[in-house]
């Protein structure tokens, strides 16, 4: 097992560095790679030239696009697929993934944390009932109830037989994702930024994962440098507004996600307005070259005209779509002063 984090700057050429490693790497070595999204797995299909890469399917129902990824593996293909398929990943699948020797390509990190949908009630009734015990040094729920066919609890009880239930505190049960699917791979490359602030590294460290970051310069990997990422030509396309259109950022967190919620039609209105005066008046912006993003439940109350096809999530990963865009814009809190775009 060899896991190497590529640790690069956004547009610095990841996804192309990962299409000429699998182009040029021997015809007999296999892929897996991993996005975020579908338009990335045609990407991939499309330019790995070198050997055939194919899409697992659900062409079978429910279900059975986990059971062709797995046909897929048990015939040595290289395959392109999404980050919550592989999320999917059972003992099956890990077998067969040690069996056929294939390397991984994680663009991006998973969500490999996530909290269970049970409640600190539950989680006592399951403890005092004798469903469940958690082990003392690992803290993992071990699912003990054999008779326990199907119920309230199914989903829990799935989760802890797979072994990747975990108990934190009073009343947090934490699924996680299995690691010794990273443990099955001859070789892993995780395609990211930013690593050591994301849950992935964390997770890593937890179970005793070990890795080596490297980082992208010119095409080629070398070794991670955070000192040569030129951050500061990032920072000169950045331009602070701290002008009367702020007004409503007066306030300490005015444009919160709390104060959003909060916020009057009249007020989400003012902003909305003040946003379309910034981007059409003051920076004279057309709507193809707008980026803009707020809370998703606040959209439609803040889109306004020319820009409001142009939302994007705020946490948007593992993507060009967007290297066209022009001005970028969102509400963000700068401590000591006032919010501003």
């Amino acid at each position: 097992m060899e896991i190497k984090v590529i640790d690069s700057m956004m547009g610095s050429g990841k996804t192309t560095w990962a299409i000429k490693y699998m182009n040029e790497a021997p015809t007999d070595q296999k892929f897996i790679y991993i996005t975020p999204f579908l338009n990335e797995v045609k990407r991939i299909r499309e330019n790995v030239t070198r050997r055939k890469v194919l899409e697992p399917n659900n062409r079978n129902g429910e279900g059975s696009k986990l059971r062709s990824l797995k046909e897929l593996i048990a015939e040595g293909y290289s395959i392109a697929s999404t980050h919550a398929l592989f999320r999917s990943a059972d003992d099956e699948l890990i077998s067969l993934i040690e069996e056929e020797n294939y390397t991984l390509i994680l663009d991006e990190v998973m969500s490999v944390v996530e909290r269970a949908e049970i409640g600190k009630a539950d989680i006592s009734a399951l403890m005092s009932s004798g469903l469940i015990k958690i082990e003392e040094a690992t803290k993992q729920v071990v699912w003990i109830d054999t008779g326990y066919d199907s119920g309230r609890f199914s989903d829990i009880k799935m989760l802890a037989n797979a072994g990747n239930l975990y108990k934190f505190g009073e009343g947090l049960l934490l699924w996680t994702f299995p690691p010794r699917v990273f443990k099955a791979f001859d070789k892993t490359f995780i395609m990211t930024y930013l690593f050591d602030a994301q849950i992935q590294r964390c997770y890593f460290d937890l179970f005793d994962i070990p890795y080596s970051k490297q980082s992208l310069d010119n095409g080629e990997v070398v070794p991670y440098d955070r000192l040569s990422e030129k951050r500061e030509e990032i920072f000169s396309l950045i331009e602070l507004y701290d002008g009367p259109l702020n007004e409503i950022g007066e306030a300490r967190y005015a444009l919160s996600s709390n104060r959003l919620q909060s916020y009057s039609s009249q007020t989400l209105k003012k902003i909305k307005n003040n946003l379309n005066n910034y981007l059409r008046n003051i920076k004279g912006a057309k709507g193809k070259e707008i980026l803009w993003t707020t809370l998703k439940s606040k959209m439609d109350a803040l889109k306004g005209p020319g820009f409001a096809k142009s939302f994007v999530e705020w946490n948007i990963r593992a993507t060009n779509d967007y290297a066209d865009i022009s001005f970028y814009v969102q509400p963000v809190y700068s401590p000591g002063r006032k919010t501003i775009f």
